[in-house]
C-alpha cells in the first residue's frame, strides 16, 4: 500500500485525555511512539510541542461528541489536521484499547485512507453556534406554548378555538389577565381585538373552571416565554454583528424561493461561504444527506433511505423547500408535482430541497442572483415525451388521435 505521510500522528480525543501515536517512516521501516496528555490547555500545548519536537506534518483525529474542537483550535495553526467520522474509521473486531485507536488512526493517515469532514473556519463556525442556539431556543418557546395550551385545556378554557396565535395581541391579553386572577368571560372577551369569531362564541370559549394551580403555570409559562424571546433578541443581535461579512451572500440566497434572511442565516452558518472544500454540487448534496444512499448487495438495492447527513442544513432547507413550492408559475412548484405523483410527496420534497442546495453552489461559487427556469421547463425539455404521453391518455378515453405540425 502506498505510503503518504512519513511523519504523522493519529489522536484518541477524550473528554479528560487524548491518547496520542506519532508514526515515523526512516528506512522502509516504520516506528510509533505514544504519549497521553490531559485536555487542558496546558496539557494540548503540551502535546503541539511534543507534536512540532517528532516533526509530524498531519495529524488526524475521531469527531468525538464536542471535545475535538480544543485539540484543533490549538492545532490548526502548525499542523494539517484531518477530522475523521468515527463510522468510518472503525477498527477491525479485537481487543479494544486507547492505544490500539491511536496506532490505528495513525496508520490510515499515513496511507491516506481517511477522508476528511468538513470544518469551516472559525467565523463560520462561531456564525453555526449562535444559529444552532436560536433554533434550540425557539424550540423552547413553542414547548412552553404548547405546556400553556395543555394547562388552558385542564381548566377548559378554550382559547384556541377562537384565537389562531395565542401569543398575540389578544391571546396574550387574555392570558396576562387569567394570571392576574379575573376569571369573567365577559371581561376577558373585551379584551380581545378583531377576531373573526362572533362575540357569544368568544364567551362561551373563555368560560373555564381556572384554579390558584392554574394561574401559578399561567404565568410560570408566560415569564418562560418572555425570557426566551428576550434571549431570541439579543441572539439575533449577536448574529447580526457576526453576519456582516457575509451580508452579499446572505442577500443572494434570498433571492431564491422560499429562503427567507433566516433560512439564507442557517445556509451559510452550515456550508460557509467559500466552498472550495465540495468539488462539485453532488459532493455538497451528499454531504447534506439529500440524496438516496448507495446500498447495494447481490445486484439489488436494498435501500434508497437518505442518509443521517446534516440535520441542521438539511431541516432547514426541506423548510425552506415546503415555501418555495407555494410560488407560482416557479420551476420548483413544477418539480415537486412533477414528482409528487410518481414518488410521494415526501421523496419530492427532499429533492425540491436537493435542487435549491444546488442552486445556492452556483450562486455562492459564481455570486450571480436566482434565475429561475419557469413552470414549464419540463415540458420545453421532454416536449416529444410529453406528446406520447397525453397522445396515450385521449386513446385510453377512447379517442382517436391524429397528429399534425402547426403552421
Amino acid at each position: 500500500m502506498e505510503l503518504m505521510y512519513k511523519r504523522c500522528a493519529g489522536l484518541d480525543v477524550h473528554q479528560r485525555s487524548v491518547m496520542a501515536c506519532v508514526r515515523v517512516v526512516e528506512d522502509g521501516t516504520s516506528a510509533e511512539e505514544i504519549n497521553s496528555f490531559e485536555t487542558t490547555t496546558s496539557g494540548l500545548l503540551a502535546l503541539s510541542s511534543w507534536l512540532k519536537e517528532k516533526q509530524c506534518t498531519h495529524v488526524a483525529m475521531e469527531a468525538t461528541g464536542v471535545y475535538w474542537k480544543p485539540v484543533w483550535h490549538i492545532l490548526e495553526a502548525d499542523f494539517e489536521l484531518v477530522l475523521a467520522n468515527a463510522a468510518h474509521i472503525k477498527n477491525v473486531p479485537g481487543r479494544k484499547t486507547d492505544v490500539k485507536d491511536a496506532v490505528w488512526i495513525a496508520d490510515l493517515l499515513a496511507h491516506g485512507l481517511i477522508r476528511g469532514s468538513f470544518v469551516p473556519p472559525t467565523p463560520v463556525q462561531d456564525l453555526r453556534a449562535l444559529m444552532r442556539t436560536r433554533k434550540q431556543l425557539v424550540r423552547e418557546v413553542t414547548r412552553n406554548t404548547q405546556r400553556l395550551q395543555k394547562n388552558l385545556e385542564d381548566a377548559n378554557i378554550k382559547i384556541t378555538s377562537v384565537v389562531t396565535n395565542i401569543l398575540g395581541k389578544s391571546g396574550r391579553a387574555i392570558l396576562d389577565a387569567l394570571a392576574r386572577g379575573e376569571t369573567d368571560p365577559q371581561r376577558l372577551a373585551d379584551l380581545t381585538k378583531g377576531l373573526k369569531a362572533p362575540r357569544d362564541k368568544i364567551v362561551e370559549a373563555l368560560r373555564g373552571n381556572v384554579r390558584d394551580h392554574h394561574r401559578f403555570l399561567i404565568k410560570l409559562h408566560l415569564e418562560q416565554i418572555d425570557t426566551l424571546d428576550k434571549a431570541v433578541r439579543e441572539l439575533e443581535a449577536r448574529v447580526g454583528e457576526q453576519l456582516e461579512p457575509f451580508r452579499k451572500n446572505v442577500e443572494l440566497l434570498m433571492t431564491i424561493p422560499g429562503i427567507s434572511e433566516t433560512g439564507a442565516r442557517v445556509i451559510i452558518s452550515e456550508i460557509g461561504h467559500d466552498l472550495a472544500r465540495f468539488p462539485t454540487s453532488a459532493h455538497l448534496i451528499s454531504w447534506a444527506g439529500l440524496c438516496p444512499r448507495c446500498d447495494e448487495s447481490a445486484g439489488k438495492r436494498r435501500s434508497s433511505r437518505i442518509r443521517y447527513g446534516a440535520p441542521w442544513l438539511k431541516t432547514m432547507l426541506v423548510q425552506c423547500a415546503w415555501a418555495a413550492i407555494r410560488t407560482k408559475d416557479s420551476y420548483l412548484r413544477a418539480q415537486f408535482y412533477r414528482l409528487k405523483t410518481r414518488v410521494g410527496s415526501r421523496k419530492a420534497i427532499v429533492a425540491v430541497a436537493a435542487s435549491m442546495l444546488v442552486a445556492v453552489f452556483h450562486m455562492l461559487r459564481t455570486g450571480s442572483v436566482y434565475n429561475d427556469l419557469g413552470a414549464a421547463h419540463f415540458d420545453k425539455r421532454d416536449a416529444t415525451k410529453l406528446t406520447k404521453r397525453l397522445v396515450r391518455r385521449l386513446e385510453g378515453l377512447g379517442h382517436k388521435v391524429t397528429l399534425e405540425n402547426a403552421a
